[in-house]
């Protein structure tokens, strides 16, 4: 299984960090070892002061394929959730300042929640609302019709490079709020205002 992260599909999201809004998908991956194990805390790690949550909405691949269409990229997943793409801002400034990849700063243990899935065919999934509380207060409130890129052209992008295989998730990106978090801090994860998931920060 991986996990294959989409930056910047939110033109908000972008701007807020000082980024440009890009022609094409950003890519990065995070490995499996970045899930977030169900009902864990989350630590924050020593080599970071300043880890940012990032709430997005998750596809979970359910056909395998490559060089899928726009068209055909409904049929290659059913469920979809909501995760957490934890971020170590601080090190991701770094690495970016040196030209360098950002996986250290993105995929390391802890750094993915993952939700429960649910059939697509349950929501609108071009009018989708999500958000983020911390502490019972909303930081992100996001809508799928805010994407630079939908779930299909994510597909379609993504699937010209990588082979996509049961079970792969995709992170679809997050809209502007993103904060810091900081120690006894209660992060929760809605879709439509059904709570999906909640972490504590230690």
């Amino acid at each position: 299984m991986k996990i294959i992260c989409i930056g910047r599909n939110y033109a908000e999201h972008a701007k807020e960090l000082g980024n440009e809004i890009p022609e094409n998908p950003v890519i990065f991956m995070k490995p499996d070892t970045a899930v977030l194990k169900k009902g864990s805390d989350f630590y924050i790690p020593e080599f970071s002061n300043d880890i940012h949550y990032e709430l997005e909405v998750v596809l979970k691949i359910s056909k395998g394929g490559k060089y899928i269409s726009e068209g055909n990229a409904p049929k290659y997943y059913e469920e979809i959730g909501l995760g957490i793409d934890f971020t170590a801002r601080d090190l991701q400034s770094k690495l970016k300042e040196k030209g360098l990849p950002w996986e250290l700063a993105k995929g390391f243990d802890g750094s993915a929640v993952v939700s429960e899935f649910f059939n697509k065919n349950e929501f609108d999934l071009k009018n989708l609302n999500f958000t983020l509380e911390k502490n019972k207060e909303e930081v992100q409130i996001g809508n799928t019709s805010m994407m630079l890129f939908s779930p299909e052209k994510i597909i379609e992008f993504v699937s010209q490079y990588f082979t996509l295989r049961v079970g792969d998730l995709i992170f679809t990106g997050t809209p502007k709020g993103v904060g810091k978090v900081a120690e006894n801090d209660v992060l929760e994860g809605f879709l439509e205002k059904n709570k999906l998931f909640s972490v504590r920060i230690q």
